[in-house]
This record gives structure tokens, sequence and C-alpha cells, in this order.
């Protein structure tokens, strides 16, 4: 019976071949788990016309072997590619072999190459950069990957909602994040998908705050950006609330951000690019004069890693299609005030978004 990364390898020798590669050198971690079912953290695949082989070191062969049924095993003893690397090349003599230029480390290159450059004439590969490959690939979600984001995104949601029953004006912003971890931990998520993100007051206007020994406060925007890691697949949400009553200014800014991502997940359609998507959100926020407070990207992929394609902001090429999975998170942040963002994660189906997240927009939590 076909293994579920049959489908997969079949794929990326399509690829190869639309690129003259005679077969890719995978790295990068979540590329090799995509392709090969290995979740080990040291290893290299290699996949050829004919052939799909894994290199990793004793800490995995037992483990390589049950997730990786498909690829045959070649041991590496040593930080030294000339006992090994030799066999894995074998029989690529004059192809070219793809390497993930944005993964590889340029010291490891070089010793790859060494290692190449050695072979006699007729055995020697062209070691080829390359980008995107497999990413391209894994930014068109199965229906086996959305149904695990969707678990993902619901033991996150649940999170939140514990934590909104739970939370206290005299919590400090790393006990309300470790509040929010603990929760998903002991519910089954494997890990935080990223730092659990609490920031308040004018704190949050960082959208890459980091939570302090500082309480959260009354009447003030609190922002919080969570993710958990479930079964290898993450999830992305972001909720801006308020403990006690939210003054005119927050209910303005606020309204302002609901309504850009309101915009953009309404009009979003497949075959857009990331740019032309953001520019959805970044238009509304502009015409209420707050263009210069929205900085960063509309939103980015969701998988097997937090960010990953397709990217939704400015200059962004790529183009939308089905079973893409993407953030949408608009923000606008005040410098001596503080911020607001609003994050749910979509999938891109029937040329449209379907949102994942289910966790309430506005949550003003009772002191």
């Amino acid at each position: 019976m076909p293994t579920p990364t049959a489908g997969r390898i079949a794929k990326l020798r399509e690829r190869l071949d639309e690129r003259g590669l005679g077969a890719l050198l995978v790295s990068q971690p979540s590329n090799r788990r995509y392709l090969s079912g290995f979740t080990g953290s040291a290893g290299y695949l290699l996949i050829s016309g004919s052939e799909t082989l894994i290199a990793t070191d004793f800490r995995y062969f037992e483990q390589a072997a049950a997730q990786a049924p498909d690829f045959r095993l070649q041991p590496i003893a040593g930080p030294s590619f000339e006992p090994w690397l030799p066999g894995l090349l074998g029989g690529l003599g004059g192809k070219k072999v793809g390497f993930e230029a944005a993964h590889l480390p340029y010291a490891t290159f070089q010793q790859m190459s060494a290692v190449a450059r050695a072979l006699p004439e007729g055995e020697r590969p062209r070691l080829v950069a390359t980008t995107d490959v497999v990413e391209g690939l894994r930014a068109i979600k199965e229906p086996a990957e959305i149904d695990a984001i969707q678990a993902a995104v619901d033991l996150a949601d649940a999170a939140f909602a514990r934590f909104i029953e739970r939370v206290e004006p005299d919590w400090t912003e790393k006990q309300a994040a470790w509040e929010i971890e603990k929760h998903m931990r002991e519910h089954g998520g494997e890990a935080a998908a990223f730092e659990t993100i609490v920031a308040a007051g004018p704190w949050s206007a960082m959208p890459h705050a980091y939570p302090r020994d500082e309480p959260l406060g009354e009447g003030r925007p609190i922002v919080i950006d969570m993710g958990v890691r479930l079964d290898g697949y993450c999830s992305d949400l972001t909720r801006t609330i308020v403990l006690g009553r939210p003054d005119g200014e927050f209910r303005r800014i606020y309204d302002i951000v609901l309504g850009a991502q309101l915009t953009a997940i309404e009009l979003i359609r497949a075959g857009m690019t990331g740019e032309q998507a953001h520019l959805l959100a970044e238009r509304f926020i502009a015409e209420a004069n707050y263009g210069e407070n929205f900085g960063h990207g509309l939103g980015h992929g969701v998988g097997l890693e937090v960010h990953e394609k397709p990217r939704l902001g400015r200059s962004s090429e790529d183009v939308l299609a089905d079973g893409m999975v993407t953030s949408v998170e608009p923000g606008i942040y005040l410098s001596g005030w503080g911020g607001v963002r609003i994050e749910d994660l979509a999938v891109v189906e029937k040329g449209r978004l379907r949102i994942l997240s289910r966790a309430p927009k506005f949550e003003q939590a009772k002191v």
C-alpha cells in the first residue's frame, strides 16, 4: 500500500524534471518530514527519478526505518561527509543535483562540493542552488493537512477561551503567556508553535513584543498572539482584549482593524497575488489615516511551520490558490498608547477564504 508521502514524491519528481534536475538534496527539517515522514532533527534526503534515500546518524536509525519505510537508509558516522556522501551521490554522474540554497549553510555546501569534486569525473554530479522546490508543493495543503491544522486551531481556540474565563488584571504578561501554553500542552499540544506574545498597554505597540513581569492592568489594550503545534502542524491566533472598560480610543482603533480584516476576508480571491491581498487591508487602514501604523504584511502561510508560503504582503508575487492556508492579521500600532491586531487562519476553498478560527473577535473581560 502506498505511504502518505508517495504522492508528494511523485509531484516532486515532476518538478525536478521541469527544472532539469536529476535529484534534490533535502536538508530543511520540515521539508524532510513532508517528503519522508521522518521527524528526527538531523539528516538529509536525496530524491532522484528512481531512488529515495535518507542519510542520518545512529541516533535515528530505528526512527528513520519506521517513519520513512520507502527510503533506503544511508548511515552517517561522524561530522565528515567523505565516508557517506559519495554513496548518496552514486549514479548521478553528469547530472544536476539541487540543494536547498536557503537552508544549507555555506560551510556545509563547501564541504559537500569538495567531496563531489573528488569523485571520478564520470561519477561527478553538479551541485545546483535551488529555492522553493519543496515549499511550493507544501503551500497547497492536502485535505488531511487541513484537518490537522484545524485540530491545532481548535486547541488554541479552547486555550484562549479558558484564558478569558480566568485572567485577572494583576496577572503578569509572563503568567498570562504561561497559562495559555500550559492549557495547550495539558490538552495534547506538542509545544507552543512560537513564543507566546502577551503585551499590555504601550508595550503592545511592538508587533513582536515579548512577555514581561509587568501586570496586565485595566482599561488598556492587551495583544495576545498564540499558537500550538499538534501532530506536527501549527496554528496562529491573535486577539486584542481589554480588562475592564475600554476607552473610546480603543474602540475606534479596534473597529478600524476589524473592518480591515473583514474586508480582506470578504474580498480575497484565488488568483490574487500576495501583494494584492495585502493591499485590501492596507488601503482600508490608510483611508482611516493610520496607514503608517500598519507596517507588516497582512499574512503568511501556516502548516508544518508557522511561517511558510504564501506571503501576503508588499512585493509578494505568491499567487493564492485553493488549498492554501494563510493568516489574515492586520494591525495598528501607536507608540506610547499600544496596539491592536486581530488574526485568524483561513483556507482558500472554491476561490474564497474559509475561516478556521472560532475564537470571539472581541473580549472585554470583567473585573
